[in-house]
């Protein structure tokens, strides 16, 4: 599932957040967390001059496909796309629920089927929900290493949203929306700091044609000069 937020930007700067989303229900304040991390992130790219694409994914739909892969060690097609899209994206924004105090199984699943070595380097904003503020610590103690052993880089504050920060009477260190805004800066900071990430797609000129060899010099038979 695609979606791209309505914003543009003078430079040709155009930079690709793959959002991560493990809630269950539909519609789930999981999704509703993560519209807002990812909108919140655009607009902090768009001040600094980038235009943003944001694909989103919710994981829900691919849970047959992902059970698949691990017992069979083979993604189908769609996995395999959505797989692709995030391994390829100039970052990550990942939003799970909180169940019995750590990440979902399908989100520790969808994670499982990743290369280990596919987030390298790669800026991840994390955020979680669950009904109650008991459960925010999970964010450090169990997302966080999870992203960490796969030598992501997440920014340094995560989001997590109770169920009364959506009626606005949570009693937290900071309302929902600054923590979404720190959260989204610190993102856009990560991202505006790194080169663009490379195309993975097959038909991009720049994945077989080899960096500073042009087109002319494949068809001469001179690619290995």
């Amino acid at each position: 599932m695609t979606d791209t937020p309505d914003f543009s930007a003078e430079s040709g700067q155009t930079r690709r957040i793959a959002v991560i989303s493990a809630g269950l229900s539909n519609p789930s304040s999981t999704r509703m967390l993560a519209d807002r991390l990812s909108s919140a992130s655009a607009r902090q790219l768009l001040e600094r001059g980038i235009r943003t694409e944001v694909d989103v994914f919710e994981l829900r739909d691919y849970a047959h496909d992902i059970t698949n892969h691990l017992l069979t060690g083979f993604a189908p097609p769609a996995l395999e796309s959505m797989i692709d899209a995030v391994t390829s994206a100039d970052a990550v924004i990942a939003v799970t629920p909180i169940f019995s105090t750590s990440y979902s199984g399908l989100f520790k699943s969808f994670i499982d089927v990743l290369d280990p070595d596919a987030l390298t380097g790669k800026p991840v904003l994390i955020g979680a929900n669950a009904g109650t503020a008991r459960h925010s610590l999970a964010i450090d103690y169990a997302i966080r290493p999870l992203f960490t052993y796969l030598h992501a880089e997440p920014v340094a504050t995560g989001v997590f949203a109770a169920s009364s920060d959506w009626g606005g009477s949570a009693d937290q260190v900071a309302p929902l929306g600054e923590r979404i805004d720190r959260g989204a800066r610190e993102l856009a900071e990560a991202i505006a700091r790194r080169e663009p990430a490379k195309s993975t797609d097959p038909f991009d000129p720049a994945n077989y044609l080899g960096e500073g060899r042009s087109f002319g010099h494949l068809l001469g038979g001179l690619a290995g000069e």
